[in-house]
Protein backbone atom coordinates (compact mmCIF):
# COMPACT_ATOMS: atom_id res chain seq x y z
CA UNK A 1 0.00 0.00 0.00
CA UNK A 2 2.74 2.46 0.97
CA UNK A 3 4.84 1.41 -2.04
CA UNK A 4 2.00 2.28 -4.43
CA UNK A 5 1.54 5.72 -2.83
CA UNK A 6 5.29 6.33 -3.05
CA UNK A 7 5.33 5.36 -6.73
CA UNK A 8 2.40 7.70 -7.43
CA UNK A 9 4.22 10.55 -5.67
CA UNK A 10 7.33 9.97 -7.80
CA UNK A 11 5.25 9.97 -10.96
CA UNK A 12 3.71 13.20 -9.77
CA UNK A 13 7.20 14.66 -9.25
CA UNK A 14 8.10 13.55 -12.76
CA UNK A 15 4.96 15.18 -14.16
CA UNK A 16 5.76 18.37 -12.26
CA UNK A 17 9.31 18.42 -13.61
CA UNK A 18 8.11 17.97 -17.19
CA UNK A 19 5.45 20.65 -16.71
CA UNK A 20 7.99 23.08 -15.31
CA UNK A 21 10.35 22.35 -18.19
CA UNK A 22 7.55 22.94 -20.72
CA UNK A 23 6.69 26.24 -19.05
CA UNK A 24 10.29 27.47 -19.06
CA UNK A 25 10.69 26.62 -22.74
CA UNK A 26 7.51 28.55 -23.52
CA UNK A 27 8.82 31.52 -21.51
CA UNK A 28 12.03 31.33 -23.55
CA UNK A 29 9.95 31.90 -26.69
CA UNK A 30 8.36 34.93 -25.03
CA UNK A 31 11.74 36.31 -23.98
CA UNK A 32 13.05 35.71 -27.52
CA UNK A 33 10.34 38.03 -28.76
CA UNK A 34 11.37 40.58 -26.15
CA UNK A 35 14.97 40.11 -27.26
CA UNK A 36 13.96 41.48 -30.66
CA UNK A 37 11.88 44.38 -29.33
CA UNK A 38 13.37 45.66 -26.07
CA UNK A 39 16.64 46.49 -24.39
CA UNK A 40 16.12 44.07 -21.47
CA UNK A 41 15.14 41.09 -23.65
CA UNK A 42 18.70 39.78 -23.87
CA UNK A 43 19.02 39.71 -20.08
CA UNK A 44 15.71 37.87 -19.70
CA UNK A 45 16.53 35.38 -22.44
CA UNK A 46 19.96 34.69 -20.96
CA UNK A 47 18.55 34.17 -17.46
CA UNK A 48 15.76 32.04 -18.89
CA UNK A 49 18.30 29.83 -20.64
CA UNK A 50 19.90 29.03 -17.30
CA UNK A 51 16.52 28.27 -15.74
CA UNK A 52 15.49 26.10 -18.71
CA UNK A 53 18.74 24.15 -18.47
CA UNK A 54 18.19 23.69 -14.74
CA UNK A 55 14.67 22.38 -15.31
CA UNK A 56 16.07 19.91 -17.86
CA UNK A 57 18.44 18.63 -15.18
CA UNK A 58 15.50 18.43 -12.76
CA UNK A 59 13.66 16.33 -15.35
CA UNK A 60 16.60 13.88 -15.42
CA UNK A 61 16.63 13.70 -11.63
CA UNK A 62 12.87 13.12 -11.47
CA UNK A 63 13.09 10.40 -14.14
CA UNK A 64 15.89 8.61 -12.26
CA UNK A 65 13.96 8.81 -8.99
CA UNK A 66 10.83 7.43 -10.66
CA UNK A 67 12.81 4.62 -12.25
CA UNK A 68 15.36 3.32 -9.77
CA UNK A 69 13.67 3.19 -6.37
CA UNK A 70 10.17 2.86 -7.79
CA UNK A 71 11.08 0.07 -10.16
CA UNK A 72 9.51 1.81 -13.14
CA UNK A 73 10.64 1.79 -16.75
CA UNK A 74 14.03 3.23 -17.72
CA UNK A 75 12.50 4.84 -20.82
CA UNK A 76 11.76 8.22 -19.09
CA UNK A 77 15.43 8.40 -18.06
CA UNK A 78 16.48 8.00 -21.69
CA UNK A 79 13.99 10.65 -22.77
CA UNK A 80 15.15 13.04 -20.07
CA UNK A 81 18.84 12.46 -20.90
CA UNK A 82 18.12 13.05 -24.58
CA UNK A 83 16.30 16.23 -23.72
CA UNK A 84 19.22 17.42 -21.61
CA UNK A 85 21.50 16.78 -24.60
CA UNK A 86 19.18 18.87 -26.80
CA UNK A 87 19.18 21.62 -24.16
CA UNK A 88 23.00 21.57 -24.16
CA UNK A 89 23.08 21.95 -27.94
CA UNK A 90 20.46 24.71 -27.70
CA UNK A 91 22.51 26.69 -25.18
CA UNK A 92 25.67 26.27 -27.26
CA UNK A 93 23.88 27.46 -30.40
CA UNK A 94 22.48 30.46 -28.53
CA UNK A 95 25.92 31.43 -27.25
CA UNK A 96 27.34 31.02 -30.76
CA UNK A 97 24.52 33.20 -32.18
CA UNK A 98 23.29 30.64 -34.72
CA UNK A 99 19.58 31.56 -34.91
CA UNK A 100 18.96 29.52 -38.07
CA UNK A 101 19.31 26.34 -35.97
CA UNK A 102 18.65 27.75 -32.49
CA UNK A 103 15.07 28.84 -33.23
CA UNK A 104 13.83 25.64 -34.93
CA UNK A 105 15.48 23.55 -32.22
CA UNK A 106 13.62 25.59 -29.60
CA UNK A 107 10.32 24.87 -31.35
CA UNK A 108 11.21 21.18 -31.53
CA UNK A 109 12.11 21.12 -27.84
CA UNK A 110 8.81 22.75 -26.91
CA UNK A 111 6.89 20.21 -28.98
CA UNK A 112 8.79 17.28 -27.48
CA UNK A 113 8.24 18.63 -23.97
CA UNK A 114 4.50 19.02 -24.57
CA UNK A 115 4.44 15.46 -25.95
CA UNK A 116 6.27 14.14 -22.87
CA UNK A 117 3.81 16.00 -20.65
CA UNK A 118 0.84 14.54 -22.52
CA UNK A 119 2.24 11.00 -22.16
CA UNK A 120 2.43 11.27 -18.40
Amino acid sequence: MATQATAQRRISFLQSAIGLQTLTIFLQAVSAGLLLTSSYGETLHSAGARVMYGTSMLYVLAAVLAWKPGGGSARPVLHAAGFLALASVQVALGIAHVPSVHLPLGVLMFGLSVLALARR
